[in-house]
């Protein structure tokens, strides 16, 4: 391995642990969170009392939200319905809880509000091995608005009456909520579609025209969510927890995943989700939305929440009733295959969502990569029904064996310019001063033509291979298929594993220590060694060999700065590189072992004495550098005059 392969290597490493450090959340970021969190508990402990105690306003005083809910307060400062409002019978009720449910998902309607206040996950646990429950009453709502011309319609403080489903309904798949109005009702239908994460949710003015004036064609929704953690490593899936929305033009964008953000969306979305690291709530409007405001803000560590996430946006609503407004909602894994087959289930069947944009692959060559070949691979290997320890090591053989090629060939061109090294000693020999350097190094340029060695040969091979390291790195994390998976030591391939842990976070490192992120990094050192070794024999003139000084002690420093990097990374992912690591080592092992370089040598000479007359011409990054070195020599010929 020559030094461009080095220095390629160093280059693609700086670059990841940049990205790295650049994405973790700076010491002011974590005081502030820490601040906006004491204030948001403090708030949200006021707002569910509110909520839940009657009378939770001060006394005498008529809030915003009893002025919306048709109520007003009465001698002694209690809320009672006003029967002067036009919600004066949506503001009298009692809650009743509906559900719907099939094989995979249960929801839990409320009537106060009309909104799903719970979705539970039938065929995926959480950490206290209960199914996972991707929203709960406790932690999200979702309001809906509209402006009558006497007041606001505010479902949150409003009671909605079960209608009968009619006869031929699937049982326990449908439900009619119907808000009682002057002259009619708002209606929300709302339909569980069988073997799916979709429920369908449309909004129905019936009778109530004559309440809204002529202008008013918009339906304001407010959502809310806490995001709660799930998986064992918190830092780990609150990098990868986000809101994440699709513009109608087919992009796909998100909030920052490692710092507060606040934002207006000023192109219209398809939809909107409030996304963990495996599982996703998604809201779908097939009318467009616009005007979306999103708000997205860190939890610390140890509250058992990751992000609060805050959506408020428009769509389009028909007071006449003609044009019933219809949204969609998505509860459930983000499964790249399961996301695609849902795009199938949307009401506008023009209408692609791309769905499975809410699985991250990376970078657009990287995301192809993953998109067309990983996750093919992957599902192959898994359809075998081997264990995934097993299959993270055949997809690392494969993949291997894959770029092998490329691989033999990066080796080979540092194997020809190791057998030269005798004659580019003899060159050092010829120049020893400094000011012969230019002269030195064209004549190194020429012996490398007349042998057909390219001093760039070993490094361009290997870039090629970056783009499948990289995709595996953005694939392994997000694959659902690894959550709760045990191998070895690992109790959890998506997680870090914890064999070695002492309960109390200690700077860079945290609680734990992850045996296959040492593994990884042991594996990092030795290839490092075993590229320095073969580096000693390396062609090098004394100037390249200064500076390979301190790039052998940069070298020997990255596996460091990867432990802090990786610890908390997925026990799944520090194996993969630890195979991936190990395999490389026994690759070059082999091909030392199998190359001979007295064989190599004379092949070179007989290629030399082959084109003794015709030297092969240098191209590419070797020809441009050899163009300047001339131009150098030429100029400094010139200021000698």
């Amino acid at each position: 391995m020559d030094k461009n392969t080095i220095t390629g290597f160093v280059l693609m490493a700086a670059v990841l642990i940049a990205f790295s450090w650049y994405s973790r959340p700076s010491e002011a970021q974590l005081k502030a969170q820490r601040e906006r969190d004491s204030i948001a508990a403090a708030q949200l402990a006021q707002q569910e009392t509110q909520s839940t105690v009657p009378g939770g306003s001060s006394a005498g005083t008529t809030t915003a939200s009893a002025a919306t809910a048709g109520l007003v307060a009465d001698s002694t400062g209690n809320l009672v319905p006003d029967s002067a409002s036009i919600l004066f019978a949506a503001a009298q009720g009692t809650e009743e809880r509906i559900t719907l449910e099939n094989d995979l998902v249960k929801l839990t309607i409320n009537t106060r509000g009309g909104i799903i206040e719970d979705a539970e996950l039938k065929n995926y646990k959480d950490q206290q091995k209960e199914n996972v429950h991707l929203v709960s009453a406790k932690d999200a709502q979702m309001i809906l608005s509209l402006a009558t011309k006497q007041e606001n319609i505010v479902t949150s403080d409003l009671f909605f009456q079960p209608v009968t489903v009619p006869e031929g309904s699937p049982e326990g798949q449908s439900t009619t909520l119907r808000l009682p109005l002057p002259g009619g009702s708002l209606d929300i239908d709302y339909t569980l579609r069988p073997d799916a994460y979709m429920v369908d949710m449309t909004i129905t003015a019936r009778g109530i025209a004559n309440l809204f004036a002529p202008s008013m064609k918009t339906l304001d929704i407010a959502w809310t969510d806490r995001a709660r953690q799930l998986e064992k490593g918190f830092d780990f899936e609150q990098r990868y927890a986000c809101i994440r929305y699709h513009r109608t033009d087919g992009k796909t964008k998100n909030l920052s995943e490692t710092s507060d953000q606040e934002k207006d969306i000023e192109e219209p979305i398809d939809w909107v989700a409030f996304k963990n690291q495996f599982f996703s709530a998604v809201l779908i409007s097939h009318q467009q939305m616009h005007g979306a405001h999103f708000k997205s803000q860190l939890y610390k560590k140890g509250q058992g929440y990751l992000k609060n996430y805050e959506a408020s946006l428009q769509t389009p609503f028909d007071p006449t009733g003609a044009q019933p407004t219809q949204l969609q909602m998505y509860f459930g894994p983000n499964d790249f295959h399961t996301l695609k087959a849902h795009n199938d289930l949307s009401i506008n069947a023009d209408k692609d969502l791309e769905l499975e944009d809410l699985v991250y692959l990376g970078w657009p060559i990287v995301r192809w990569i993953n998109r067309w070949f990983i996750i093919y691979l992957f599902d192959w290997l898994k359809g075998f029904g081997l264990h995934m320890g097993l299959v993270l090591l055949l997809l690392t053989l494969i993949v291997k064996a894959l770029v092998y090629p490329a691989t033999k060939k990066s080796y080979m061109a540092s194997a020809r310019m190791r057998v030269l090294k005798p004659k580019i000693d003899q060159l050092n020999a010829k120049y020893p001063k400094q000011e012969d350097a230019m002269k030195k190094q064209q004549e190194m340029m020429q012996l490398y033509s007349q042998y057909g060695v390219s001093p760039m040969g070993g490094c361009l091979p290997m870039l090629i291979q970056m783009p499948i390291w990289v995709a595996l790195f953005n694939f392994v994390p997000n694959a659902i298929e690894l959550r709760g998976q045990s191998f070895l030591w690992a109790d959890d391939l998506s997680a870090y594993d914890d064999v070695i842990h002492w309960g109390k976070d200690l700077w860079l490192i945290g609680d734990h220590l992850s045996i296959f992120c040492v593994l990884f990094c042991v594996m990092q050192v030795a290839n490092t060694w075993i590229s320095m070794k073969q580096q000693q024999n390396a062609v090098m003139s004394p100037e390249q060999e200064q500076s390979m000084k301190m790039m052998r002690w940069m070298m020997y420093l990255m596996p460091i700065m990867f432990f802090f990097m990786f610890n908390t990374y997925s026990s799944g992912l520090n194996y993969y590189y630890f195979l991936s690591g190990l395999t490389s080592i026994i690759i070059m092992w082999v091909l030392r072992k199998t190359t001979n370089d007295s064989r190599l040598l004379a092949e070179l000479e007989a290629y030399r004495a082959k084109n003794a007359n015709n030297p092969k011409k240098q191209s590419g990054m070797a020809a441009r550098l050899e163009a300047l070195q001339k131009m150098a020599a030429e100029q400094q010929r010139q200021q000698k005059r």
